[in-house]
């Protein structure tokens, strides 16, 4: 054992040319969802017709989305635009304590979306109740505070532990299972033991979402109106989509048997759920939504108009 005071991080490709190709990818994504995400949470904060519990957690999803991706991809394309593979002790640690907040965080905000999709179909007379501003706040304050919580948990276990195995990362950012290869095989038993209670959490949020769709469902199949039965599948799709996504990536990550995929299709499964799902998030959101949509119009709008104002001012 040693005292490790860096990590490298696995390449995203050997030869400069791809490496550079990577940068552009990267940036190109990464700006892709700065835009949507930011244009999300503007809309929805500067729009009153959408301060409204449905439009209040997305905006907790938009915010979280970005963290999320501002977490991984500046370094990795730093890494891919100089060449280098290295990140220190205490970023590694940073690295890893902030995704497990904004992922963990997410995964509740997505839950609380299902229940709050379930209120309004299936109690729609009790919804105003339910869900008024102090309970969306109180939910929303417990999914960030939950991921804060995991979080803590999870780094201060995992840099606890002694490496015996090197330093050399085998993904593109810190992530708790490749970390965990690191350590000495006696000691990462608490770890273990923490990833357990975190999965079987997990489920139960899983088994709540399922139990809240299939309530869902049956009530929307029971609605007499066509258009009342389509407005609520389009209020619905866009979740589903997401959590479908989230889920289907995650659960092949993270539940996997280690040696089922070597490193590079490790790394593209890595990849789809902390890069590429925050930047098709906020497209799949606007699809069918036409609310979003018109807000976002009417906010590019007024963001012309005042800077054409300000211009022929600034020419007069």
């Amino acid at each position: 054992m040693s005292n490790i005071t860096e990590f490298l991080l696995l390449a995203l490709a050997d030869t400069r040319q791809l490496q550079l190709l990577h940068f552009w990818l990267l940036l190109g994504i990464y700006l892709a969802a700065l835009l949507g995400n930011g244009l999300i949470s503007t809309a929805v904060a500067c729009d009153p017709r959408l301060h409204t519990p449905m439009y209040f957690f997305l905006l907790n999803l938009a915010l979280l989305d970005l963290g999320c991706i501002s977490t991984t991809v500046p370094k990795a394309m730093a890494n891919a635009l100089w060449d280098t593979r290295v990140i220190s002790y205490a970023g590694c640690a940073a690295q890893l304590f902030f995704f497990l907040v904004l992922f963990s965080a997410e995964y509740s905000i997505l839950t609380i979306m299902s229940y709050d999709r379930y209120v309004a179909i299936c109690k729609p007379l009790h919804y105003e109740t339910l869900m008024d501003s102090r309970a969306c706040a109180s939910m929303a304050a417990a999914a960030w505070g939950t991921g804060l919580l995991h979080a803590l948990l999870h780094t201060a276990t995992i840099f606890s532990l002694p490496l015996c195995h090197g330093n050399a990362v085998d993904q593109f950012f810190c992530e708790i299972p490749h970390l965990l290869k690191l350590s000495c095989s006696y000691f990462y038993l608490r770890e273990i033991g923490l990833i357990v209670l975190s999965v079987c959490l997990g489920f139960g949020c899983f088994i709540f979402i399922i139990i809240s769709y299939v309530q869902i469902f049956r009530a929307v199949l029971r609605m007499p109106s066509e258009q009342g039965r389509h407005k609520a599948f389009s209020t619905c799709l866009p979740h589903l989509a997401v959590l479908s996504i989230f889920l289907s990536t995650d659960f092949l990550a993270y539940l996997k048997p280690p040696s089922l995929f070597p490193s590079s299709l490790d790394m593209v499964i890595s990849f789809l759920y902390s890069v590429l799902s925050p930047a098709v998030n906020p497209l799949i959101y606007s699809m069918r939504n036409q609310e979003l949509k018109d807000a976002v119009r009417k906010m590019l709008r007024t963001w012309t108009l005042f800077s054409n104002n300000k211009l022929l001012i600034s020419l007069y």
